[in-house]
């Protein structure tokens, strides 16, 4: 009922969620119970009592363990609900099922590249090897900018713009470690993206990071260079305007045409969540992920650190025991690299998400993991892999959005998603970033950021099949080139943060 106080999500579960602020003394009809204290909107009240070291369970899930009695009408949070680890399940495959394709999957315009990849955007590119080529790359971009000269792009309306991609790594690192490595997979990820007509990599010379180390070969649509070899600053800017105009005229003779839903390649996001997303806008994300996977497309889900407490739902829906198990094993890699620098894995939620409701990681695990839908989990990746498979596919990346959201366009991901609860600015050149608010009050204070309002669905005006479905026409929409929101405050640039991890020497 769209006028009830509070949402039940499962038939046993321990709470309840607030749909608007409940003051002490209110009457839950539905629940039979009488509000004790404050409860803020998305957050949770007991429905019965609950002993003091009892499990607490929401989605018909383990969220905590009661650290105190609590009576039933009471607020169900931090002050009385704390993280425990308990034995999970994996029971791998048992979910599992075939996929209802459908006959004539749904098209959008793309762009065609030679090689038969499929763009939804036409970027030109700047990459650089170490950070100490910034400044150089975004001289050259900057030169482009149709805000600051807007001639400078007037005859190639077909190219999207010129984008500075710049990082803070590359070099006092080991040459042949890891962090090095998956550096240099993220950038050659950037570099063959399909969204990037034409690519320049600047380096200095004298980094860890060489060029030539990230298996790049120049040719008609990548070209790279030093600043040392090239004279210096000014004449390395010189050098890459230079080149840029060589490449703007064949970067806009691209043309959209009809292409099917099978070329899509969705990164799935979360950030800002709050008590809603695993009501409103992650499970109708997930609808449409279904939607998507039956017409052929790919969706990555991520943020390893945020399946974590709920990974056994993944793994149900395994295609075979050896994907189950390469997740398992990248949950054990996290368990090892928290222990190895004193962190905890509940140190996840943040400040912002406890403010909206959510309480541990296993509850913000369970409502994140709603964005992936129903379907097979058909694969696993490591952090800024080729994604090859079509499906629900998993990458390994941390939480944190912008590290995590650069790793699966690295993968391929040629559209972002993002469910944002508490508010998120954010975009991902050279893929289009759509947000996704999970209430209305959200919607209403930040429309000027947010794409589609999930919030009617904790109204009661809609449902998470129908938001489902809006969801995927406007991934349609975007990927023929509707402008998103973010995209239009100029957002992408600075929100490229390859992961960095291991020691800086």
């Amino acid at each position: 009922m769209a006028d009830a106080p509070t949402l039940r999500i499962h038939p046993a579960d321990d709470v309840v969620i607030a749909r608007r602020q409940l003051v002490s003394g209110t009457r839950i009809e539905a629940e039979g119970i009488t509000v004790s204290g404050l409860i803020p909107p998305g957050h949770k009240l007991a429905v019965r009592d609950i002993a003091a070291g009892s499990p607490v369970r929401r989605y018909n899930q383990v969220i905590g363990i009661a650290r105190q009695p609590i009576a039933a009408g009471q607020h169900v949070h931090t002050h009385n609900l704390e993280f425990s680890s308990f034995e999970r399940d994996p029971a791998v495959g048992v979910d599992a099922r075939p996929t209802a394709f459908v006959e004539t999957p749904a098209t959008f315009q793309g762009i065609v590249r030679a090689d038969g990849r499929v763009a939804t955007r036409n970027y030109i590119g700047i990459l650089t090897s170490v950070n100490c080529s910034a400044t150089v790359a975004r001289a050259i971009a900057d030169h482009f900018r149709r805000d600051i000269r807007p001639e400078a792009l007037a005859a190639f309306p077909n190219v999207d713009g010129v984008v500075a991609l710049t990082h803070g790594a590359g070099c006092a690192t080991d040459s042949e470690g890891e962090p090095l490595q998956v550096l240099r997979r993220t950038l050659a990820g950037y570099a063959r993206h399909p969204n990037f007509a034409a690519l320049l990599v600047v380096g200095l010379g004298c980094e860890t990071n060489q060029i030539a180390g990230i298996g790049l070969v120049d040719g008609p649509r990548l070209h790279s260079y030093n600043i040392q070899d090239a004279g210096g600053t000014a004449k390395a800017v010189a050098r890459g305007i230079a080149l840029v105009h060589q490449m703007l005229p064949d970067a806009n003779r691209t043309r959209r045409e009809p292409v099917s839903a099978s070329h899509l390649c969705v990164g799935l996001q979360c950030g800002g969540s709050d008590g809603y997303s695993g009501i409103s806008a992650n499970p109708a994300l997930g609808a449409a992920v279904d939607l998507l996977v039956r017409h052929g497309g790919t969706a990555i889900l991520s943020e390893t650190p945020e399946i974590y407490g709920g990974e056994h739902l993944l793994t149900r829906r395994a295609v075979s025991p050896a994907v189950a198990d390469k997740l398992l094993a990248r949950l054990r890699w996290w368990e090892d690299h928290c222990a190895r620098n004193h962190a905890e894995m509940d140190n996840n939620p943040s400040a912002g998400n406890k403010a909206g409701g959510l309480t541990t990681i296993l509850e913000k695990s369970l409502g994140a993991i709603a964005k992936s839908g129903t379907t097979n989990l058909v694969d696993v990746c490591e952090y800024a892999e080729p994604v090859t498979a079509h499906g629900l596919v998993f990458m390994d990346t941390p939480g944190y959005d912008p590290v995590s959201a650069t790793g699966q366009v690295a993968g391929g991901a040629n559209l972002i998603c993002f469910t944002t609860g508490r508010g998120s600015a954010y975009g991902c050149a050279p893929s289009p970033s759509l947000k996704l608010s999970t209430n209305t009050a959200l919607w209403l204070r930040q429309q000027d950021d947010i794409d589609i309002n999930c919030g009617s669905i904790v109204d009661g005006s809609a449902t998470v099949a129908s938001l489902g479905e809006q969801i995927f026409a406007q991934m349609l929409a975007t990927a023929s080139g509707e402008l998103t929101k973010s995209e239009r405050h100029g957002y992408g640039q600075n929100e490229f943060v390859p992961w960095q991890f291991g020691a800086v020497m």
